[in-house]
C-alpha cells in the first residue's frame, strides 16, 4: 500500500506536470493537461462545496480522469457525467431489459446492433433469477431514476424495440467509496478522496455544469467540507464573466467604465489568489470574491473591455493593492480601516464622488409654453406631443388653446394622426357640420375604424349605464359616444353636461393624444452627452448622433415621475432623455434627473434611499445575532470621513451590544452604512418605527462603480477613474 508521504508526493509530482507548475509572474505560455492547454494565467475559481447532485456535461465530448493514489482515464469520449454525493446514500439504481437470448454469441449480435441505433451502454450479463441455466440477458444501463429510464424506454420504442421494460437492482454500498458517477449509462463508485478531471474534447468545446457553461476545465474532489467542484480557467476568461456581472454593460454601457471594472477586477484577483487554498481554489463565484457566472453573463461591449486592458493592473509602491469596489458610493467613499478592520491602507482612502472639472451645457426653448388644463388637468403635455408629432401645426402666431375647434380644423388633425399611426386609407370624406363632442364622437370612430369594437366589445349594459345623464344622445349615436367616454378620450364632465357644446382645442388635443399613444411609442431615447449651439449629441461612446433643435422646441424636465416644462435646463452629461423630430429636427425634449446633486453616481437608484421597519420587524433581526432581549433603541455613536456609520449601539431591555464597521448592514439588514435615523413612538412612549434615509449600496470603499460610469460618461479615461478611487496608485501592464 502507498505510504500517505508518498501519496502526497504522487499528486503533487501529477499536479506539477499537468499545469507545470503556476509562477507568481505570469508569462504567455499555456498550463496542459493531456493536451488540453489553458493560456496562462490560470485561476481556480470554487463552484460549490458539499455538492449532492452534480451534472456535468459537453459541448462536444470530454475526457475524464481520476486522480487517487493511482491515475487512470474513465471515459475518453462522454457526453454527460451525473454525479451523487456522499451526502445521500445509493441503494437502487435501474436498467433496461431489452431481450433474452439462449447463445451467447446471439447476446453479443443483438447488443451490437442496439447499441448502434441507440447508443448508451449495451451489454450482456448472465440472468441470475431463473432457473434456467445458460440464459442471456441484453441490458441497457444504468440510470440513477425509474424517469430517466422511462425517457429512454420512449427513445427504444420509436427505434423499434417495443417489448422492453425497466428493472431495479439493489447497490450494495461500500463505506470507503460513497461518491457515486453515472457516465455513458454505467454506474461507477468512487473513493472520498477521488479527484475527478473533467477535460473538454477540444479548445473550443465547453462544458456545463447544472445548466451554466464555463470555459476551462472543472476539477471535483472530496474536501472536509464535503464535495467541491473547481473551474480552472484562464484568467482573461474568468474576466469576461467577472466584470459584467459587476457592472451590467446594458445599464452602464460607457466602455472606459467597463475598462476600469476590469482592472479593478483583474487586479483584485491576482492580488487574492490563493485565498481559499486549503479548499482547492483561488477564489469563490460569489460576491465575497468577484460574482462569476460562467459565459451566460458574457456580453461584447465589457468582453471588448477585457480584453483591450489585458495583463493591465494597478499597484501601489510596486505592489498590487486590493482593489474593493462598492456599487454606489452616494457621494464620498469611506476610509478602509473605517469599514474593515485593520491598519490604515494608503491606496483605499476616502475620496468625494465628484468631477473637478465638471462641465455644464444649457439648452433654452425659444417657444414659451402657456398652461393648458382640460377638467382642471394639465393638457399641455399632449398638445406638446402633437406639436412634436406634427399633428398640430405651429404657424407664425402660436395657436390659442382656450378657444374652440372647427369642424375643418379638427379634420386637418385627425387625417394626420390616421397617417401617423398607420391607419388604411379607405376613402374618409365625412359630411362638414359643427363640431361638438357627438359629431366628434362620430368622427373619431369612423376616422380609426371602431365599428367593430363598439359591436362586438361594447355591452349594451355599459352603453346605458355610461350615457344615462345624456338623454340627448340618440339612436346610432350612442355606440360612438359610449366608447368615447370607456376609452377616456372626452371629459369626465361631459357625462353630466352638455354633449353638444363645443369642442376645445384643448379637448381635441387630449383625445388625439391618446388615440396616439395607444397605438405606438414614438419617442425615441438616448443619453445626452453636449450640447453646441442649437444642436444636441446624444448616444453611446460608439454610436453619437448630433440633433439639430427646432427654434420651436418644447423642453420638459422630468424628476421623480412629474414632468413638468421649462424655458431653461442645466445638464451635466449622461442624463436620459427622449425626444420627437419634426421635420429632421428635434421638437420636444424631454431630460430625466436623478436627484438634483452634482455627485457622479447620481443617476444610481441607490443615490439615495428610505427604509421603514417597525420595532418587532428590527428586533426579529437583530436577535438573531445579539441576545439583548426587546429592542428599545438604535443610535450611530461614531461616523466616518464620510458620515458612514461606524459604531453603531443596540440597546435593549436586557443588555446593550456595540456594532462595528461593516457589521452594521447586516446587523440592521440595510443597503449601506450612510444614513441617519428618525424614529416614531407610540402612546407609551416606545420607539414604534425607526425610519432609515440613506445614500449608497455596498462597503463604500474603493472604486465607486456608478461614479465610474460617471465620469466616463463626462469623458474620461480608465486610468484617470482608477487613479481618483485609488489615491497614489500607477497602471502597469505585467503581461
Amino acid at each position: 500500500m502507498m505510504s500517505n508521504r508518498f501519496k502526497y508526493l504522487f499528486i503533487l509530482f501529477i499536479g506539477f506536470f499537468f499545469f507545470g507548475g503556476i509562477p507568481a509572474e505570469f508569462g504567455t505560455e499555456g498550463a496542459f493537461f493531456h493536451g488540453y492547454m489553458i493560456p496562462k494565467p490560470v485561476i481556480r475559481v470554487g463552484l460549490g462545496t458539499n455538492l449532492q447532485d452534480i451534472r456535468i456535461r459537453s459541448s462536444s465530448g470530454m475526457k475524464i480522469y481520476e486522480v487517487n493514489t493511482g491515475y487512470k482515464i474513465i471515459n475518453d469520449d462522454a457526453d454527460e457525467a451525473e454525479i451523487k454525493g456522499a451526502g445521500e446514500k445509493l441503494t437502487e439504481k435501474y436498467v433496461i431489459l431489452i431481450a433474452h437470448s439462449k447463445e451467447h454469441d446471439e447476446a453479443d449480435q443483438l447488443a451490437a446492433t442496439v447499441k448502434a441505433q441507440i447508443g448508451g451502454n449495451v451489454y450482456v450479463a448472465d440472468d441470475r433469477d431463473t432457473d434456467a441455466a445458460g440464459v442471456f440477458e441484453i441490458k441497457l444501463g444504468d440510470f440513477l431514476t425509474r424517469g430517466d429510464a422511462l425517457d429512454k424506454i420512449a427513445e427504444l420504442n420509436a427505434a423499434g424495440f417495443k417489448d422492453v421494460w425497466i428493472d431495479r437492482e439493489e447497490i450494495v454500498e461500500e463505506p470507503s467509496r460513497p461518491i457515486w458517477m453515472l457516465v455513458a449509462d454505467e454506474l461507477k463508485s468512487l473513493d472520498r478522496d477521488s479527484e475527478l478531471y473533467f477535460i473538454p474534447a477540444n479548445p473550443q468545446s465547453f462544458l456545463t455544469l447544472n445548466g451554466k457553461s464555463y470555459r476551462g476545465f472543472l476539477v471535483m474532489s472530496g474536501s472536509p467540507r464535503g464535495i467541491v467542484l473547481v473551474n480552472y480557467v484562464n484568467l482573461e476568461d474568468y474576466l469576461k464573466s467577472v466584470v459584467p456581472g459587476e457592472l451590467s454593460p446594458g445599464q452602464f454601457n460607457a466602455i472606459e467604465a467597463l475598462k476600469a471594472q476590469a482592472v479593478a477586477a483583474r487586479t483584485y484577483a491576482l492580488r487574492n489568489m490563493k485565498q481559499f487554498d486549503k479548499f482547492g481554489y483561488d477564489l469563490v463565484n460569489t460576491p465575497r470574491s468577484q460574482l462569476y457566472v460562467g459565459m451566460s453573463s458574457e456580453d461584447p461591449l465589457s468582453t471588448r473591455a477585457v480584453e483591450e486592458t489585458k495583463g493591465e493592473v494597478v499597484r501601489y509602491r510596486g505592489e498590487l493593492i486590493n482593489a474593493l469596489y462598492t456599487s454606489t458610493c452616494g457621494g464620498r467613499t469611506e476610509d478602509a480601516e473605517k469599514v474593515f478592520s485593520g491598519r490604515p491602507v494608503p491606496y483605499l482612502k476616502s475620496v468625494e464622488c465628484v468631477s473637478e472639472k465638471q462641465q455644464e451645457w444649457q439648452i433654452e426653448a425659444k417657444t414659451p409654453v402657456a398652461p393648458i388644463t382640460v377638467d382642471g388637468r394639465n393638457a399641455s403635455l399632449d398638445v406638446a406631443l402633437l406639436v412634436g408629432l406634427g399633428i398640430i401645426p405651429i404657424g407664425a402666431e402660436p395657436i390659442d388653446f382656450r378657444k374652440d375647434a372647427s369642424f375643418d380644423e379638427a379634420l386637418e388633425w385627425i387625417r394626420d394622426a390616421r397617417r401617423l399611426v398607420g391607419v388604411k386609407d379607405k376613402g374618409f370624406v365625412p359630411d362638414s357640420s359643427d363640431l361638438d363632442f357627438v359629431s366628434l364622437a362620430r368622427l373619431l370612430v369612423e376616422a380609426f375604424g371602431w365599428q367593430d369594437r363598439i359591436a362586438e366589445l361594447l355591452l349594451p349594459g355599459e352603453v346605458d349605464f355610461l350615457l344615462k345623464d345624456l338623454p340627448q344622445v340618440q339612436g346610432k349615436d350612442r355606440g360612438p359616444m359610449a366608447y368615447c367616454f370607456q376609452s377616456g378620450l372626452f371629459p369626465a364632465s361631459i357625462r353630466t353636461g352638455d354633449p353638444l357644446r363645443p369642442v376645445g382645442r384643448a379637448e381635441l388635443a387630449v383625445a388625439l393624444a391618446r388615440i396616439v399613444k395607444d397605438h405606438k411609442d414614438f419617442f425615441k431615447a438616448g443619453m445626452f452627452r453636449a450640447a453646441g449651439k442649437g444642436t444636441i449629441e446624444v448616444g453611446q461612446d460608439f454610436d453619437r448622433r448630433t440633433l439639430a433643435l427646432s427654434n420651436h422646441l418644447r423642453l420638459l424636465r422630468t424628476i421623480e415621475s412629474e414632468t413638468t416644462f421649462a424655458t431653461k435646463l442645466t445638464l451635466l452629461g449622461g442624463e436620459n432623455v427622449r425626444w420627437l423630430e419634426r421635420e429632421g429636427q428635434v421638437a420636444y425634449l424631454e431630460v430625466f434627473y436623478p436627484p438634483n446633486s452634482n455627485v457622479l453616481d447620481r443617476s444610481s437608484r441607490f443615490n439615495r434611499w428610505q427604509v421603514r421597519k417597525t420595532r418587532q420587524e428590527l428586533e426579529r433581526l437583530v436577535s438573531q445575532s445579539y441576545a439583548i432581549g426587546p429592542l428599545v433603541d438604535v443610535e450611530i455613536k461614531a461616523r466616518g470621513v464620510s458620515g458612514r456609520a461606524t459604531d453603531l449601539m443596540l440597546t435593549g431591555a436586557d443588555a446593550s451590544a456595540t456594532v462595528h464597521g461593516f457589521q452594521i448592514r447586516a446587523a440592521l439588514g440595510l443597503r449601506d452604512t450612510l444614513f441617519v435615523i428618525d424614529r416614531s413612538y407610540d402612546e407609551e412612549g416606545r420607539v414604534d418605527q425607526f425610519t432609515f434615509s440613506g445614500r449608497g449600496w455596498g462597503h463604500g470603499v474603493g472604486l465607486c462603480q456608478v461614479g465610474a460610469y460617471g465620469m466616463a460618461v463626462a469623458g474620461a479615461k480608465y486610468q484617470d477613474i482608477l487613479k481618483k478611487y485609488y489615491s497614489g496608485v500607477k497602471i502597469d501592464k505585467i503581461y
